[in-house]
C-alpha cells in the first residue's frame, strides 16, 4: 500500500481493505487505466447534441467539430466551464453564509450570534456603512444587504477588489477583467460557452480571468469575513489529526464538506446534556465529532475540534467500522462512501438541499431551526451506536498533534500588530520568500507526498510555508504544523519562527480561505510599495482534482501569483491556449502558471522564481 499513500494511518486502514475487498477510489481510479486521451488535452466536447466531438491531436482525424468548432475554442470552452463551476461553488457557498447572517440579523435564525463583532465593524466600514451609532445586529443586516447586492448586476462592481495594490487594479482595469457581479461573470461564462456564442479563445479565457477574480475578490472573500464574523475570527488551536481521533468507546460522528453553518451547530449539540445521557444510556462513553475535509478545517480554526483527515481519507473513516454517522454538506463528497456504508453499520446523512445522495438519510438544514436539525443527526448516530460490530473497529493509532488558526489577524497579532516583521525578514533574507501550498488529493499522485515533500523542501530553503484544505491537513498529518517542525527548516526561518514559537507551516483554513492568503500578500505589497507580482511569492496546487482548484490557481495567477500545479490541466489539445496561459499571460497580468508532478522539481522551479524576485528587488 505504500505506492497509495504516506499516510500511515491510511496504509494501516488500506491493508484491511485489501483483505476484505472493499473498493476504494484507487481502485476505482486503476480501473479507468488508461483514461480518455482525448478527453485529458481537452479536446472532447459534449456541449451539445451535434457531437460528442472530438479533435484528432495528431492532424489524421477530425480537425473541427461538427460545428465547426477547432481545437482552440474546444479547449478554452472546457477549461471556462471547469473554471465556472469552481466559482460557482465557492461563490455559493458565500451566499448561504450570507443567507444565515441575514437570518440572524432579522430574528429568523435560531443559535447564531454575532461572534466577532470588531471585525463586523470593520467589513462594514470598508461598504461605507456607518458603525457608530448603530447597534451590531442593525450593522450586520446593512452588511448582508450590501454584500448580497455585489452577487447580481446593479451595483456593477465588487468591493474587496479594492483590497488589492493600486497597480494589480491597474492592470486588471487595462485588461478589462475587473467583475461586475459574481453570478453575473459566472452565468456570462456559461452563456460565452454555448454553441454559437463566443468563439475566440483570448477573449473566451480573459473572461475566465474576470470569473476567477469574482470568486477570490469576491466569493470566496465573503464567504470567509462573513463566516469569521459568525462564528469567530480563528485564533490558534492545538489538536489531533488522524484516523486514531475516532474512539472506539464513543458515538463517533465524521462532519465532512465544506459550509460551517450547520457543522457548528452539530459541535454546540455534542455537549448538550440530554444528548450526552443519551449516549450513556447505549453503552458509549460520550459523543465525540471529528472533522474531515474543509468542513473538518472550517470547524478545526474555530472550536478546536480533531481532524480525522483530507479528502482521500473519507472512505476510509468509515472503513474503520467505528463510525455512527457520517453529516455531508456538499463539494468533494464521493457516491462511492453510499456503497461503502453497505458494509458497515454507518448512517451516512445528507443536509443540503442541492446535494442529495441516493440512498442517504436526509436532515435538510434551515436556519430557522439548525439547533433542533443538528441534535436530531446526533440522536441518529446516538441510536445507531448500538448497531456497531465491534469485531470490525479497527481504529489506526498514529495520530500527530497540530496547530491551526493562522487568520491574518492571528498572524497580524502573533507579529506585534504590525506586518513589517515579515517584511523585513524577507529583506533581510531570513525568509527568502513565501509559498501558498492548497487544493485536494488525486489518486494520480501517492496521497499526501505533493503537499508534504513540497512543504518540507522549501522550508528547508528558508521559505516560509502556508496551507489551506487538503494540503493543510496533509502536512498537519506529517508533524509540520507543529514547532517542533522547525528542525526541518533552514536556519533563517527558524531563528524568525522559532522567537514566535509557531510552525514553519501555517494553517490558514479551508480552501475557501485562500481569499485570506490574497488579502496578506496584498498587505505585504503595500507595505513594501510594490506590486503582489513582484514579491518573492508562489502558489501550488500539487494533487488538485476539482473545478475549485481551476478557479483558485486562475484567481491566484490573475493576482500577480506564480503557481505550480502537480496534475496537467486539460489544455494542451490546443498549442494556442497553453501559450497563451504561458509567457503570453505573464506578459499581460505578470504571472504563469507551471506544471510538475514531482515536488522536489517543483520545489526548484519556485525557489529559482523567488530568487529572480528577490533579485528584481534588490534584496
Amino acid at each position: 500500500m505504500k505506492d497509495k499513500t504516506i499516510d500511515k494511518e491510511a496504509t494501516f486502514i488500506l491493508n484491511k481493505v485489501s483483505k476484505e475487498g472493499i473498493e476504494t477510489a484507487w481502485d476505482r481510479y486503476e480501473r479507468q487505466l488508461p483514461q480518455c486521451g482525448y478527453g485529458q488535452l481537452g479536446l472532447c466536447c459534449t456541449l451539445c447534441a451535434l457531437g460528442p466531438c472530438r479533435i484528432d491531436p495528431f492532424g489524421e482525424g477530425p480537425s473541427k467539430g461538427v460545428c465547426g468548432a477547432n481545437s482552440d475554442i474546444i479547449v478554452a470552452r472546457n477549461l471556462i466551464q471547469m473554471l465556472a463551476s469552481g466559482a460557482a461553488a465557492h461563490s455559493d457557498h458565500g451566499r448561504e453564509v450570507l443567507e444565515v447572517a441575514l437570518s440572524t440579523a432579522t430574528g429568523k435564525a435560531h443559535g447564531y450570534k454575532i461572534t466577532d463583532s470588531a471585525k463586523l465593524k470593520k467589513v462594514a466600514e470598508e461598504y461605507c456603512i456607518e458603525t457608530s451609532s448603530k447597534e451590531d445586529i442593525e450593522i450586520l443586516k446593512e452588511l448582508c444587504l450590501a454584500m448580497m447586492e455585489e452577487f447580481g448586476t446593479i451595483k456593477g462592481n465588487l468591493q474587496f477588489v479594492k483590497r488589492a495594490p493600486n497597480k494589480r487594479q491597474e492592470i486588471w482595469h487595462n485588461l478589462d477583467v475587473i467583475p461586475r457581479g459574481i453570478d453575473r461573470e459566472i452565468v456570462e461564462a456559461m452563456h460565452r460557452v454555448h454553441t454559437g456564442v463566443d468563439n475566440h479563445y483570448i477573449s473566451i479565457l480573459l473572461h475566465g480571468i474576470r470569473t476567477a477574480i469574482a470568486d477570490g475578490w469576491g466569493g470566496s472573500m465573503i464567504a470567509t469575513e462573513m463566516s469569521d464574523i459568525l462564528f469567530g475570527t480563528p485564533s490558534l488551536k492545538e489538536t489531533e489529526v488522524g484516523l486514531s481521533t475516532l474512539k472506539e468507546d464513543s458515538v463517533n460522528i465524521v462532519l465532512h464538506g465544506h459550509n460551517p453553518v450547520l457543522s457548528e451547530q452539530i459541535v454546540a449539540a455534542a455537549e448538550d446534556k440530554t444528548l450526552l445521557d443519551m449516549a450513556k444510556e447505549k453503552g458509549a462513553k460520550g459523543i465525540n465529532i471529528v472533522g474531515m475535509c474543509c468542513t473538518g478545517n472550517e470547524i478545526l480554526m474555530r472550536q478546536g475540534v480533531p481532524l480525522a483527515g483530507n479528502m482521500l481519507n473519507q472512505e476510509l473513516a468509515i472503513i474503520t467500522g467505528a463510525v455512527e454517522a457520517m453529516v455531508v454538506d456538499y463539494q468533494c463528497i464521493f457516491p462511492a462512501i453510499l456503497e461503502v456504508v453497505k458494509c458497515f453499520h454507518t448512517k451516512i446523512i445528507t443536509t443540503s438541499e442541492k446535494a442529495k445522495f441516493m440512498g442517504a438519510r436526509h436532515c435538510e438544514f434551515h436556519p430557522e431551526n439548525a439547533s433542533e436539525t443538528a441534535k436530531e443527526i446526533i440522536k441518529i448516530a446516538i441510536e445507531n451506536y448500538p448497531n456497531r460490530n465491534r469485531e470490525r473497529v479497527t481504529i489506526p493509532s498514529l495520530s500527530s498533534r497540530l496547530i491551526a488558526g493562522f487568520s491574518v489577524e492571528t498572524i497580524l497579532s502573533a507579529l506585534g500588530g504590525s506586518i513589517d516583521p515579515i517584511v523585513d525578514a524577507i529583506k533581510n533574507g531570513k525568509i527568502k520568500g513565501a509559498v501558498g501550498i492548497v487544493g485536494c488529493n488525486n489518486p494520480k499522485i501517492k496521497h499526501d507526498y505533493g503537499h508534504v515533500v513540497l512543504a518540507k523542501k522549501l522550508i528547508k530553503k528558508d521559505i516560509l510555508v502556508v496551507v489551506t484544505g487538503c494540503s493543510a491537513i496533509a502536512c498537519a498529518k506529517e508533524g509540520l504544523l507543529m514547532p517542533e517542525a522547525l528542525s526541518l527548516a533552514g536556519d533563517g526561518l527558524r531563528e524568525v519562527l522559532g522567537a514566535l514559537k509557531v510552525p514553519p507551516v501555517l494553517h490558514m483554513g479551508s480552501c475557501i480561505d485562500c481569499s485570506r492568503i490574497l488579502v496578506l500578500l496584498s498587505a505585504i505589497a503595500k507595505k513594501i510599495g510594490v506590486d503582489i507580482s513582484d514579491l518573492p511569492v508562489a502558489g501550488a496546487a500539487p494533487e488538485w482534482y476539482s473545478q475549485k482548484a481551476i478557479s483558485i490557481c486562475a484567481y491566484f495567477l490573475a493576482s500577480g501569483v506564480f503557481t505550480v500545479l502537480g496534475i496537467t490541466p486539460r489544455i494542451f489539445g490546443s498549442k494556442r491556449v497553453t501559450e497563451l496561459l504561458g509567457d503570453k499571460l505573464q506578459e499581460v497580468i505578470k504571472a504563469r502558471f507551471a506544471i510538475e508532478s514531482d515536488p522536489v522539481k517543483a520545489a526548484e522551479l519556485i525557489i529559482d522564481h523567488l530568487n529572480k524576485k528577490r533579485n528584481f528587488l534588490g534584496i
